[in-house]
């Protein structure tokens, strides 16, 4: 994941100290992390250092970071990665751009007769390929727990989607993974959460109906879910988080029905 060398690495490691006390700080505010291990925990609280001194947050005014908000988005950020190992999967950008709320992001669209229509759209975050990652910070603020929503994932599942140029759903899987493994789960899936909206465009789905938009929104929500509600997700498409289980080799929902069986107030909680 990180070009630097090793001791480059320790150097900034050394140069940027994360204290206990801020990091449990962190951790507290993130319920998703409950139930990673502690060498998991370790490398998460290392790869944070690293991707802040690799990326660049630009904060608008209303959005204030101090080193604890860094870190709680860059936790975030790091858990998708934390099993891929030492390649450089958010390559393509270097600075995320934070916007106080929702912003408004110029649309264009042309339809099948050759029209082209324009438009503001309000939106709570954006990836462009070979370009920045933009989020609204209460979003940011608002993900991290077992919600199902998780902004920031959202958008870095764009980012590794666009390894294999546009986003169209299918991030590089690794050699043990097949293509048609991986297509026949996600286009069923699909298919079904578009044959539901079509029937009862209000369905009350169990993942949120905006995957249906395309195949890399499917992918985007999909992630979002398998990390902060693989029970909802597994439930729904049982297939599509098999294959996410093993692009981003980790079981969160394990993490989730061990902290449940533990913690009968964790359970209540959820």
């Amino acid at each position: 994941m990180w070009s630097l060398s090793g001791w480059r690495r320790q150097r900034t490691l050394a140069k940027h100290p994360v204290s206990e006390e801020t990091w449990q700080r962190v951790r507290h505010q993130l319920s998703f992390l409950d139930g990673i291990n502690a060498t998991e925990d370790q490398w998460l609280r290392e790869a944070c250092v690293l991707f802040l001194h690799d990326k660049h947050l630009s904060a608008l005014p209303g959005v204030e970071l101090h080193q604890e908000q860094r870190l709680l988005l860059a936790a975030q950020a790091q858990l998708p990665l934390m099993h891929l190992g030492e390649l450089n999967w958010y390559q393509g950008f270097h600075e995320i751009v934070l916007y106080p709320d929702d912003f408004l992001s110029p649309q264009r669209y042309r339809d099948a007769s050759g029209i082209e229509h324009e438009w503001d759209g309000e939106h709570s975050g954006e990836a462009w390929p070979q370009g920045p990652i933009i989020l609204a910070w209460d979003g940011v603020l608002a993900s991290g727990g077992w919600d199902g929503y998780n902004l920031v994932i959202h958008e870095l599942a764009h980012k590794l989607d666009m390894l294999n140029g546009d986003a169209n759903g299918l991030p590089p899987l690794h050699a043990d993974m097949r293509v048609k493994d991986w297509a026949e789960a996600m286009q069923q899936a699909f298919d079904d959460l578009n044959r539901q909206l079509d029937q009862d465009p209000d369905a009350e789905t169990v993942i949120d109906p905006y995957a249906a938009e395309n195949p890399a929104e499917f992918f985007a929500v999909t992630s979002e879910y398998f990390f902060s509600a693989p029970d909802l997700l597994h439930q729904a498409y049982p297939r599509v988080y098999e294959q996410l289980k093993a692009f981003y080799r980790q079981d969160p929902l394990a993490r989730l029905r061990q902290l449940q069986a533990e913690d009968p107030v964790y359970q209540a909680s959820y």
